[in-house]
């Protein structure tokens, strides 16, 4: 079976982050960002993807949060690519729908070498413990080009802030459950009539 787990840190003059995931885990999960709500959504991915995931960021959030979130995108997606290697023998591709009380939300992914994002999601402020709701649209852009797989997101319904974002993470980590489990039948070989997944 494939060793597939990354280790990663991301120090600048604005953010001092390190990741540790495995792909292969049970969902393990011990997070902190300093933002209450991105650690409940990271959880959230860990826990329903079963990918551990033990994440440590300090960012200069006097300034607000854009930095500390854009780089835990960033070095997220940096570290899921790195653990996932020459992509051998996963399903690849994923979607799942998700609600959460009022909140429906749909997100697919294919994880093809090429980091690309489309969100249709109508979310604002309020109840989301300070973290501005276009951070988790950013959030979700730089994970998915620095991850270098395809996501697409559409909120279907909903009203409440939390629930919303809630189930879109949860929506995510079940897509990416699906796409990375993997297959028997092709556990040798990777999946694209190209023979490569390139970076």
């Amino acid at each position: 079976m494939q060793n597939r787990k990354s280790e990663l840190t991301r120090n600048t003059n604005e953010t001092q982050i390190s990741v540790i995931l495995d792909i292969d885990g049970t969902g393990k999960q011990n997070i902190s960002t300093g933002n209450g709500m991105m650690d409940h959504l990271l959880s959230q991915l860990s826990r329903h993807s079963l990918i551990d995931m033990d994440i440590k960021a300090n960012g200069d959030i006097e300034t607000g949060w854009h930095h500390t979130i854009e780089d835990l995108g960033i070095i997220l997606g940096k570290a899921l690519h790195q653990a996932l290697g020459e992509h051998k023998g996963i399903n690849r591709m994923g979607h799942s729908f998700v609600p959460l009380d009022e909140s429906l939300s749909f997100t697919a992914v294919d994880f093809s070498g090429r980091g690309y994002s489309v969100l249709d999601i109508k979310i604002s402020d309020s109840d989301l413990g300070g973290l501005p709701a276009d951070m988790i649209r950013h959030f979700l852009e730089s994970f998915a080009r620095e991850g270098k797989f395809n996501l697409h997101v559409r909120q279907i319904t909903g009203q409440n802030n939390h629930h919303i974002a809630e189930s879109i993470f949860k929506s995510l980590a079940k897509s990416i459950r699906v796409a990375l489990t993997l297959d028997e039948r092709q556990k040798n070989s990777i999946p694209s009539t190209k023979g490569t997944i390139s970076d």
